[in-house]
């Protein structure tokens, strides 16, 4: 098969929303339609033993909520996908936003009752930045929830987004009779409550079926007729090259734990999403279909096998053919490596792969190598753009409670800033080690990963400071000297030997900028 032909096969996509809005559920019944798995776990069940296979890490089962991103491939109607299950949690947001450069599309979940929250939000923001098309599924029809009509309003006003739906329920919670698909104008209407197998359902291809009576009732029906003809009034009909410009969102309904519109929703997705896209790096534009291979890693994750103790950085497949035994250049180190077993994956089972072609996402065993945002290339000196570090919110200190174990703590904390699920700053003044993270429970995360994976033990101190940013100047300029003396006290080096300032308070930020004026505050690593 040409390389053309198996970049039209790809998918690669990003599933976010809310936290508990279903993201996790979602992943773990395409996997189940895709054939790929035989019976669907669940993140929160107490009759259902099997967890979500998603969610691998201990921690992530304990408290029912993903802390990861996670990677998992399967093939559908001679097309491959990749799903890339983020958390959606926000005090794991930094994860979710890098995991967003590696993705061609996305689906957004909403949760039917709730309606559009917070996060949500945000990364629907940083998708329009990014012009990746959307596709929004509204998820947990099996609850009482709000009207669909209201719904649709909710994330037109809040989401911005220009909708079209592609299929609409019938009744909600109690109510729930089945689906009609717009797409392709039938209905579906589910038997029994299956959540971990495909369970039974009749479909009919026309509302003027005489046998539909029977299963819903006169008076649904024409309720449904009533709002099918409103959705044509009010809504405009799908293009597909709208929605691949990022301007035309459809939208599906469905339960998720209880496999409803799934189905539906991965028809559709197979057919109407892009193929991996070309992507801008520095220099110029590179495009999937180029001969020569380029990737870039949007992840690393330390301890995907707690008996090996290994890092694996996740690269994305930008351009060309990745073939294994292959020398590449690391852009940054201008090394050349070679992978003698790079994997492709489902969530922590792996295997090797010989060649990957673009849109693919691949494991290879790292070393020390890599860092987020590495380029490798087949020779090219190029480098992508967009993988950014933010600045963090919360801040402590961190100390070792076993002085037996300091070596271990060391490798633990190095690995684990490696991952980008915190920063590290050393204090130029007495050495001290602070954490700073986007959300209080990371905090939690690393506590517990120290001690399970490196069996270190630490404990945290609170420390005052607001705001942590970057400080660039001029190497031998007086006022970056003078900076430098007067602010000692808060002045810190984070993991790349780049200088921080950590401030106390938004009074003493705002004078140092006036004061400081030829110094740049930067408050995103990338500057």
């Amino acid at each position: 098969m040409s390389l053309e032909e198996e970049i039209k096969k790809r998918r690669t996509f990003g599933i976010i929303s809310h936290p508990d809005a279903g993201k996790t559920t979602l992943t773990e019944k395409l996997l189940l339609f895709g054939g790929a798995i035989n019976e669907a776990g669940a993140v929160k069940s107490n009759k259902i033993k099997k967890t979500a296979t998603s969610d691998f890490m201990e921690i992530e089962r304990q408290r029912g909520i993903s802390v990861s991103t996670s990677v998992l491939a399967f093939n559908f109607k001679d097309k491959k996908i990749n799903i890339l299950d983020t958390p959606g949690h926000k005090d794991f947001a930094e994860d979710t936003y890098r995991t967003l450069t590696a993705v061609d599309s996305v689906i957004v979940v909403i949760d039917v009752a709730k309606g559009v929250e917070e996060q949500t939000e945000k990364l629907v923001e940083v998708c329009r930045m990014r012009k990746i098309p959307i596709i929004v599924f509204i998820n947990k029809l099996d609850r009482e929830g709000k009207d669909a009509f209201d719904l649709l309003d909710e994330i037109e006003k809040k989401l911005d987004l220009n909708i079209t739906p592609l299929s609409f329920p019938i009744g909600m919670g109690i109510n729930f009779k089945g689906i009609y698909n717009i797409w392709k104008k039938n209905i579906k209407i589910y038997q029994n409550d299956q959540k971990q197998t495909i369970g039974n359902k009749i479909i009919f291809n026309s509302l003027h079926d005489r046998k539909i009576e029977s299963f819903i009732g006169k008076k649904d029906i024409e309720i449904l007729e009533e709002e099918l003809e409103l959705i044509g009034a009010v809504y405009p009909s799908f293009n597909k090259n709208l929605y691949l410009n990022g301007e035309l969102h459809p939208v599906f309904f469905g339960s998720a734990l209880n496999n409803y519109g799934v189905e539906d929703l991965l028809e559709c997705f197979v057919e109407i999403a892009p193929c991996p896209l070309p992507k801008q790096s520095e220099k110029r534009i590179v495009e999937p279909e180029e001969k020569k291979f380029t990737g870039f890693i949007f992840k690393i994750h330390a301890n995907m096998d707690p008996n090996h103790r290994n890092r694996l950085a996740f690269v994305k497949i930008v351009s060309g053919t990745f073939k294994r035994n292959t020398p590449y250049l690391h852009v940054r180190n201008n090394k050349n490596l070679k992978f003698s077993s790079p994997n492709t994956f489902f969530a922590e089972k792996k295997e090797i792969i010989e060649v990957s072609y673009p849109g693919d996402i691949v494991g290879l065993h790292d070393s020390g190598n890599f860092k987020i945002g590495d380029t490798l290339t087949s020779g090219e000196n190029l480098n992508f753009k967009g993988i950014p570090s933010f600045s963090p919110e919360h801040f402590r200190y961190i100390n070792n409670t076993n002085p037996m174990k300091a070596k271990q703590l060391e490798k633990g904390i190095n690995q684990l800033m490696d991952e980008g699920i915190a920063q590290l700053f050393v204090l130029n003044l007495n050495g001290r080690k602070v954490i700073g993270t986007v959300g209080a429970l990371q905090f939690d995360v690393i506590q517990y990963r120290l001690l399970h994976e490196y069996g270190a033990q630490c404990e945290y101190e609170n420390i005052n400071i607001y705001k942590a940013c970057w400080v660039d100047g001029e190497k031998d300029s007086s006022s970056l000297d003078d900076f430098k003396r007067k602010k000692q006290k808060f002045l810190a080096l984070d993991k790349k030997g780049r200088l921080v300032y950590l401030s106390d308070s938004e009074f003493t930020l705002k004078m140092a900028q006036q004061n400081y004026v030829d110094l740049k505050f930067n408050f995103t690593s990338e500057f």
